[in-house]
């Protein structure tokens, strides 16, 4: 919905609805390859390298295990050499995030129990989103979808304190 408020193409929007499909289905009867090739096959070339540079990554180049840690920082890396639909569906995933994190913290009596939901905690979760947000700007992503990228990331941090 959000990367349709902006009029980004067809491409783009299907990037954006199956770009979590590769990280939460693998091993529910899928591997990773399975869907890959069903989503190339369904979609295109494009839209799956559009989906795959939003994906983070379990293995490096390399097949060793990433940390937590590690999967953010080479999802902050791999933003380099991302299309301009994949940054889009990039920003438009965090804007979404960071506003359903943000509701949930205005519905609940014990903000705790939302926070504890992301490994990261309080601290992390908050960092993380503005750290979306500053590499974009830093490879000079400056679609107008990054003033309302501004706005929720900045919220979210001030709420995590």
């Amino acid at each position: 919905m959000i990367l349709t408020r902006y009029g980004r193409d067809s491409d783009t929007v299907v990037s954006g609805i199956l770009h979590d499909v590769i990280e939460d289905c693998v091993g529910e009867g899928y591997t990773r390859q399975m869907l890959e090739q069903r989503i190339g096959d369904k979609f295109g070339a494009k839209v799956l390298d559009t989906v795959l540079a939003v994906t983070y990554r379990k293995l490096d180049d390399d097949g060793v295990e990433l940390s937590g840690e590690d999967r953010k920082a080479d999802y902050l890396e791999r933003l380099a050499g991302a299309s301009e639909e994949a940054r889009w569906v990039c920003a438009a995933d965090k804007v979404h995030n960071s506003a359903s994190i943000i509701s949930d913290l205005q519905r609940t009596l014990d903000p705790e129990t939302i926070w504890g939901r992301f490994g990261g905690g309080r601290a992390g979760t908050g960092r993380w989103y503005r750290q979306v947000y500053e590499r974009l700007r830093e490879l000079g992503f400056d679609a107008p979808i990054m003033a309302e990228l501004d706005k929720a990331s900045g919220e979210l941090q001030k709420l995590a304190g």
